[in-house]
């Protein structure tokens, strides 16, 4: 749900999201404008979280980074965008020390946003857009309803390009995670 009532930074979003009223509301930036989703319900959070520990199981195996999972990440260079990755993973050379608090300043090398029923898949894909103009490399699109993942990556022209996988697919690091790949059955089992 987006709220026009002025250009907004993450320093409003920061402020926002410690004010009791907002306890529930998981904020997020598009060029200044401001919009908001409910807390994600359980499958959702499930299937985050099955994504997060193939990811980090195999990164930490072969020592290339870290993740989070519903953290804010923003350009450097662009205090008026901010996004929140159901799953975000970083290479190491990237990864902010552990004590780092607040909004992490760069894109994550790959993005995962899992479509929950107030997502439209049009709010998806704008999302990878955003994702990929400001660095990211791959971003995951999940969709739970169709057993499916758009992989959103820039093509050779700049552009982003996706391709849909299906339940019988599986999914590559590509760059990002050499050699990972994560049969899409272990996500959506017959």
């Amino acid at each position: 749900m987006a709220i026009r009532e002025r250009l907004y930074t993450i320093d409003d979003i920061w402020r926002l999201e410690r004010q009791p009223e907002n306890a529930l509301k998981k904020f997020y930036l598009i060029d200044g404008e401001l919009y908001w989703d409910m807390p994600p319900g359980y499958g959702h959070g499930r299937l985050a979280g099955h994504i997060f520990r193939f990811l980090m199981n195999y990164a930490e195996a072969h020592g290339l980074g870290d993740g989070s999972v519903e953290t804010g990440y923003y350009p450097a260079y662009d205090r008026t965008t901010l996004l929140a990755p159901d799953v975000a993973f970083i290479r190491a050379k990237a990864v902010p020390a552990a004590d780092h608090e607040r909004f992490v300043p760069r894109m994550p090398d790959l993005a995962v946003e899992i479509q929950s029923p107030s997502n439209t898949l049009a709010e998806l894909r704008e999302k990878a857009a955003v994702y990929l103009a400001h660095g990211t490399e791959i971003v995951w699109l999940v969709l739970p309803g169709r057993a499916s993942v758009e992989v959103w990556r820039r093509g050779a022209d700049g552009a982003p390009v996706s391709e849909r996988i299906g339940r019988a697919g599986s999914l590559s690091g590509g760059d990002v995670l050499p050699g990972f790949t994560l049969e899409l059955r272990r996500l959506f089992p017959d």
